[in-house]
């Protein structure tokens, strides 16, 4: 009989927590919850309860390695590709599995006790990592990602424990019971493959969502996000959708998103008056416009942070090292574009137009690449 432990009654869930450590550590199969579906977990340190597991799920239907962060990824990687990183760092922790082929992974791969083939199907190797409070604290505890399954021959997903234990049959020796999943559809499965990604099967993250997920981000800092960042950012936008004859608005779903911050900016402050003015003659509307600080979300978010000096630059590296390669100056010849406030319209106007000739390099130089 399976043994099932409400989290929402129990005195202590770091009791339930430490039984579900000890029975997958045993060679057990545990039932845990998450955001989007329950799903049945198993100790790739013991061959034989991934071997059971794999004839629960059925052969039709795939394993997946469930890591802690986006950043573990890399560890399984030949070469961590821009793309994978991306969907990776943005939609993790949360309910997406991604695929990745077989011939692009390497390292830690190799070292699960089974080795990698009770993941891979039709060429493709699963990995997911999970927002729920539960799994997660379990993963804390666990010397190596848990190998977990949860489409029980082709059954839709397991919303709630009970219905888990009904798929799983007496497979399970433990389940923690959190109560219906939060949302009411299963995750969104995306294969990734170089810089190319397709939905494998629909969920909670709709197609539009994964394709903004997937967009290079580009995020331009000044110090107080009301002048140089801001045009940067509007003209960027402005540039790319000549290049793509689109709206502003749909760029998007092009695979471009821009933004801004500034170091030592205040949170809702609009743009100054003369930068609206001066982007006006580009047919671009800055009064939208709301500042922010910079924070350590966005600077993890971002593919290119480009800053408008190199005194920025370096606060940025400082802050944050291991980020140096995705940092760069806007001007390719490592001058700084100076900072206009308090001046005239006039001063306004020479910054403007050092941003726009940077920008338009920076517009070619992206759109070669996703050529």
């Amino acid at each position: 009989m399976v043994d099932v432990i409400d989290l929402r009654a129990t005195d202590d869930p770091r009791d339930a927590v430490h039984r579900a450590c000890q029975t997958l550590a045993e060679g057990g199969l545990v039932g845990l919850p998450t955001e989007a579906e329950y799903f049945l977990a198993a100790s790739p340190q013991v061959p034989t309860a991934v071997e059971q597991l794999q004839s629960v799920v059925g052969s039709s239907a795939g394993l997946s390695l469930l890591l802690k962060s986006g950043e573990e990824l890399d560890d399984y990687l030949k070469n961590p590709e821009p793309l994978v990183s991306r969907l990776a760092r943005r939609a993790w922790p949360g309910p997406v599995v991604l695929e990745i082929p077989e011939d692009r992974l390497s390292g830690l791969i190799d070292r699960l006790p089974g080795g990698r083939a009770p993941l891979v199907r039709d060429g493709l190797v699963s990995f997911r990592s999970v927002a729920h409070s539960a799994p997660r604290h379990v993963q804390r505890l666990m010397p190596m990602p848990l190998i977990v399954g949860s489409d029980f021959q082709g059954q839709p997903s397991a919303m709630t424990a009970a219905k888990l234990v009904e798929q799983a049959g007496d497979a399970a020796q433990l389940v923690l019971d959190d109560g219906p999943c939060r949302f009411d559809a299963p995750p969104t499965v995306i294969a990734v493959e170089g810089t190319n990604w397709r939905l494998r099967r629909a969920g909670i993250v709709s197609e539009r969502v994964v394709g903004r997920l997937a967009s290079r981000l580009l995020l331009f800092v000044c110090t107080g996000n009301t002048c140089r960042s801001p045009m940067a950012e509007a003209l960027f936008r402005r540039l790319v959708a000549r290049r793509l004859s689109c709206p502003d608005d749909e760029v998007v779903d092009r695979g471009f998103v821009a933004m801004s911050a500034g170091l030592s900016a205040a949170v809702g402050q609009p743009a100054a008056r003369e930068a609206v003015l001066v982007l006006q003659d580009e047919g671009v509307d800055l009064q939208g416009h709301c500042s922010q600080p910079l924070s350590a979300r966005l600077l993890e978010q971002a593919d290119r942070i480009v800053t408008m000096t190199r005194g920025h630059r370096d606060a940025v590296v400082q802050g944050r090292p291991d980020l140096a390669s995705r940092v760069r100056l806007l001007c390719a010849d490592g001058s700084d574009v100076a900072d206009p406030i308090g001046g005239t319209q006039a001063d306004y106007e020479v910054c403007k137009n050092q941003i726009k000739q940077q920008i338009e390099w920076l517009v070619d130089e992206m759109l070669s690449e996703n050529a």
